[in-house]
């Protein structure tokens, strides 16, 4: 049977750790923002466009039958041109590498911009075939962003390619 000694003892030693544990989950106040911020988030993860040709019809006749594809494709995918502008000025300029051991896999970039709150003139660019000058995606626009706010830049084909979130 445990002495009342050490039952009060372990009482206020369970009650000593829960203040610790209570007062550091609430205090001190940690922001990941300062008050007058707002964050944008550049997160693409894109395949890279192929360049591919048309064989022509002696190259297919001399191929077998079950091999006779009308496009040359190879496995390698471009690099992905990427920039960005902020209020006119360049804040990203990159090309992002495909990955995997034969270079056929995905282009992935993330980066966060932490900006002052309020309105914006942003401009995003992206050329996913470098044999091709230019860029074939673009998207341009005034956003607002209140103290706080995340503001997100993605790329998805079906959407029609570049949009803010």
């Amino acid at each position: 049977m445990p002495k009342p000694t050490a039952i009060i003892g372990q009482v206020i030693l369970y009650g000593a750790f829960a203040a610790f544990i209570g007062y550091f989950a609430t205090s001190p106040k940690y922001r990941q923002i300062a008050d007058d911020v707002a964050l944008i988030k550049l997160s693409i993860s894109h395949l890279g466009d192929r360049e591919c040709r048309k064989r022509t019809p002696e190259e297919l006749a001399k191929m077998p039958p079950n091999m006779r594809a009308p496009m040359d494709c190879p496995r390698e995918r471009s690099d992905i041109r990427l920039e960005m502008d902020l209020d006119g000025q360049p804040v990203l300029r990159t090309v992002m590498h495909p990955t995997g051991l034969y270079k056929d896999g995905v282009s992935t970039i993330y980066r966060r911009f932490e900006v002052k709150a309020g309105s914006h003139q942003i401009a995003v660019r992206m050329n996913d075939n470098l044999v091709k000058p230019g860029f074939n995606f673009v998207k341009e626009g005034e956003i607002n962003l209140r103290p706080g706010q995340v503001m997100v830049i993605d790329f998805n084909p079906d959407k029609g390619g570049l949009f803010f979130q």
